[in-house]
């Protein structure tokens, strides 16, 4: 080689080893997930930026659902939003009033040529997240509806069926003094959510309205109905069970001290989302838990309706670099893989959101190996929705929330009547439907 040739050799080699690789854009996605499931969550992210070398999604956690949403907000009017953030079922009508902040998944994916067919989603769940045109706006992620577990052991202890869980209100009362009764624990049951599933999903799973308008569906001015005369007799009964020690208030939001009082053996029964499965099985070794629908009533209800959904969406924001949206659709179909949703589904005990995930876990032979992981799903998918189980959409339901957990608080202590409560509940709930209504 002469001189000339290698000195031009040398310089392409140089020059080609100076040139760095072009930088992946990254993509910020907000979330509420903790422990555990936020690791699984982070595990997923990298998962899809293994998969290709242009996006790399950038997970990051911004503490609970609340604060994830407040925080997303603010964050957008400051013009510092993420691409994608993680929002809680009951901040839907908040992020759909927001026309000028979202980015509604159908758009997006047809905007950037993804694939895109809601149909494959399981219909409670694309119901909830729909418009009223039936197009779905954020993309289905974690999703979970409340179930009964208990105490096999207790069952046993207490000359029950360990097999034969209450299907009743009735059989929830009886159980439970047999339970205190035999000595096999000092408590029936307790619940997590008050709100969720004491009265949401009460008044779903027996199929009466929860408000007008379609449960908020059908527009923002909506009022609430659930002041019937099926809440008022299942609050009436929760006091009344709760004087007589068969049932233990498990405290307000989610009910904190609810599942210590399972895992202790206090309560032989508990209430709450089929996502906590896989946390009531670490810390319940003890005993054999069982699974189970909720309990209905069977003089208002002779078979129950589907129940309705907790758990977050994934809502893309607007104002991002346009780059960014076709990585964040690139995202969501990666999200949508039967496989990756399978995997979710078995770690974390969300439902497996579409109809593929389903049919893998059980070609896998999952349930199987798992007795009650498939009690949720069941229950959710049990029969078609009613416009009463469909699910329910409000703005400001978080307040709401809080003025259920205030209500019930005062019913426990002897300051109001079960009708005085929920009546108040409806009342107060009203006006922040008004407010909403007003500022949107």
């Amino acid at each position: 080689m002469n001189k000339i040739a290698f000195f031009l050799s040398a310089g392409l080699t140089c020059l080609s080893l100076s040139v760095p690789a072009m930088a992946a854009t990254k993509i910020q996605w907000w979330h509420a997930m903790g422990g555990e499931n936020g690791a699984k969550l982070e595990h997923i992210a990298k998962g899809f930026n293994a998969s290709q070398s242009d996006y790399e999604i950038v997970p990051v956690f911004k503490g609970n659902y609340d604060e994830t949403l407040t925080g997303a907000i603010a964050a957008f009017r400051a013009n510092q939003q993420p691409a994608i953030v993680q929002v809680y079922e009951v901040g839907t009508g908040t992020m759909m009033a927001a026309q000028g902040a979202i980015y509604p998944v159908y758009e997006l994916m047809k905007d950037e040529g993804e694939p895109w067919d809601q149909n494959k989603f399981i219909a409670p769940v694309v119901g909830y997240y729909s418009d009223t045109s039936g197009n779905v706006l954020s993309l289905p992620f974690n999703s979970s509806t409340p179930i009964l577990y208990y105490n096999k052991d207790v069952f046993k202890k207490a000359g029950l069926d360990p097999e034969t869980p209450p299907k009743t209100w009735a059989e929830m009362e009886a159980f439970s003094r047999t339970i205190i009764k035999s000595g096999a624990a000092k408590c029936g049951f307790t619940s997590g959510w008050i709100s969720w599933i004491q009265t949401e999903n009460l008044n779903a799973l027996h199929d009466k309205p929860y408000s007008t308008k379609a449960n908020g569906f059908g527009g923002l001015d909506a009022e609430f109905t659930f002041n019937n005369d099926l809440t008022i007799r299942h609050w009436g009964n929760l006091k009344k069970w709760q004087d007589e020690g068969l049932f233990k208030f498990g405290g307000p939001v989610g009910g904190d001290n609810a599942p210590p009082m399972f895992y202790s053996q206090e309560c032989a029964m508990y209430m709450n989302s089929s996502a906590g499965r896989a946390g009531v099985i670490n810390n319940a070794k003890a005993f054999k838990v069982g699974f189970a629908p909720l309990p209905y009533y069977d003089d208002v209800i002779k078979q129950p309706l589907n129940s309705i959904i907790g758990g977050a969406t994934l809502w893309t924001l607007k104002g991002r670099p346009e780059e960014e949206y076709k990585g964040v659709a690139k995202f969501y179909t990666y999200l949508q893989k039967p496989e990756v949703q399978a995997d979710w589904h078995q770690f974390s005990g969300y439902l497996p959101i579409t109809e593929a995930a389903y049919k893998l876990s059980q070609e896998q032979g999952f349930y199987e190996k798992n007795p009650g992981a498939d009690v949720g799903i069941k229950q959710l998918t049990r029969v078609t929705p009613t416009e009463n189980s469909k699910g329910i959409r409000f703005g400001n339901y978080v307040q709401v929330r809080g003025i259920i957990d205030d209500e019930f608080a005062a019913l426990l202590g002897g300051k109001k009547t079960a009708k005085e409560a929920v009546d108040s509940v409806v009342s107060r709930g009203n006006q922040q439907l008004r407010d909403f209504e007003a500022a949107n």
